[in-house]
């Protein structure tokens, strides 16, 4: 038999459990689909988020998870395969990947992004402990120790010049980005900032006692570093956004959809939020963005049901 819900969270990071903490809060019935794989699973730690600066992102979860269970809202494992909308517009149904169905009014996707890392070995393995992408999240803890910036596209120049503020020693590893893709205004700000830019390959991190220690470029010329600064490529999870017929929009960072102030997409009953509606939704933000969707939603359905009478 399929349950039926007024409304689906489809994720169950900070923006998805936000959303159905507000919900659960204005007894709406609401379900909350969780595949399990936050965005910032590989930091110990998340900071900036006023009262829980320094929690472990996975504790973060499991207090939301509780909290929500408060108010009733369910929750289960496993992952959207595919939302169609019922003849008549009515109901979404919710295909699990496990087989199972669910449905509901309204539909809140809180998918996030995927971050696609350099393809440089030592990478992968040590991102989220001293190979970073944001200097906000990151750069207090790692203040005043050698950095480098694995370069992957010319905006990585920003990126160097914004973790400046957290350490005097910088060096811009070009990487595969040819020096001649970097403008007269980049040379001159990396010049004022004191960031050295290398040119050259980079084959690996140099790692001892499991920390990092250096660079290794391909010419065989290593650089010491403490901290590695690398911008992954965002990937948006939009795929059930998408086939719904969502109106998406080209940004640098991917394709996100067209959303309100609320995170309404195009798509009617449908809401975004987090890094499924845009990529610079960190923890914090996310959680307002669920909060905004949640909150929206529940009046959206008071005052349909007023209207039907």
């Amino acid at each position: 038999m399929t349950e039926q819900y007024e409304v689906i969270v489809i994720g169950g990071g900070a923006a998805g459990l936000s959303a159905a903490l507000v919900l659960g809060r204005a007894r709406r019935r609401t379900l909350v689909v969780d595949a399990g794989e936050p965005r910032n699973a590989p930091a110990a730690h998340m900071q900036g988020f006023l009262s829980r600066d320094g929690m472990s992102p996975a504790e973060f979860l499991a207090v939301g998870r509780e909290e929500i269970a408060r108010y009733g809202v369910a929750l289960v494992r496993g992952r959207a395969a595919e939302v169609t909308r019922d003849e008549g517009g009515r109901t979404f149904t919710v295909a699990l990947a496990d087989g199972r169905t669910v449905r509901a009014r309204r539909l809140v996707v809180a998918t996030g992004l995927k971050d696609e890392l350099p393809d440089v070995p030592g990478v992968a393995e040590r991102f989220g402990r001293d190979v970073l992408h944001c200097p906000y999240c990151h750069g207090w803890e790692v203040r005043d120790q050698p950095f480098g910036v694995l370069a992957t596209t010319p905006l990585s120049v920003h990126q160097a010049l914004m973790v400046s503020q957290w350490s005097k020693d910088v060096t811009l590893f070009l990487h595969t980005v040819p020096e001649s893709d970097l403008s007269d205004d980049d040379l001159r700000r990396l010049a004022a900032a004191g960031v050295r830019v290398v040119p050259g390959e980079v084959a690996g991190l140099v790692v001892a006692d499991d920390r990092l220690t250096g660079v290794g470029l391909a010419d065989g010329t290593t650089h010491a570093r403490s901290v590695l600064f690398t911008a992954p490529r965002p990937v948006p999870q939009t795929t059930l956004l998408e086939k719904l017929g969502a109106e998406l929009t080209e940004t640098p960072f991917g394709a996100y959809p067209v959303v309100d102030p609320t995170g309404r997409t195009s798509i009617p009953e449908v809401w975004a939020a987090g890094n499924a509606m845009g990529f610079s939704e960190q923890v914090i933000n996310a959680t307002s963005s669920g909060y905004r969707a949640g909150a929206t939603i529940n009046g959206d359905l008071l005052m349909a049901d007023l209207d039907a009478g």
